[in-house]
């Protein structure tokens, strides 16, 4: 009987092995894609509302200027109305300027452009009856 656990015991150890096989160590497992149309389905409703909610967070963490926070804002834009989407054009041509700049005596008062687009879009969001900070 003991011959048997210990059998059972190793195809257990050895299958549970083989889930790592598929990928190098340390690499950490994804979970299954979910069509970003059906998350912009759910979450944005009303439509806009995912798109400040980004932009409040982002104005909240002040991290506008990093990689990815603008294009994020700009992509789930995608779903928002008119004067939202616009909106992000906007900060996303600012944003596009701002980066061009880095390292240029512009780069200050791009920065500060990129400010005043996401708080104009703040403008933007509230008049569209979005609740964007606090």
């Amino acid at each position: 009987m003991l011959r048997w656990s210990l059998i059972g015991l190793q195809t257990t150890v050895l299958l549970a092995g083989c889930t790592s096989v598929s990928r190098p160590q340390g690499e950490p497992s994804t979970p299954p894609a979910v069509s970003s149309a059906v998350l912009s389905a759910v979450v944005d409703d009303p439509p806009g509302t995912a798109t400040c909610a980004l932009l409040a967070d982002a104005i909240g963490k002040a991290n506008l200027m990093q990689d990815g926070i603008v294009d994020g804002i700009v992509a789930a834009s995608s779903t928002a109305d008119a004067p939202v989407a616009d909106a992000a054009q906007r900060l996303a041509g600012t944003y596009r300027t701002a980066v061009e700049a880095s390292g240029q005596a512009s780069e200050p008062d791009a920065i500060a452009d990129v400010s005043a687009a996401a708080a104009d879009m703040s403008s933007v969001c509230a008049d569209s009856g979005l609740r964007t900070v606090g």
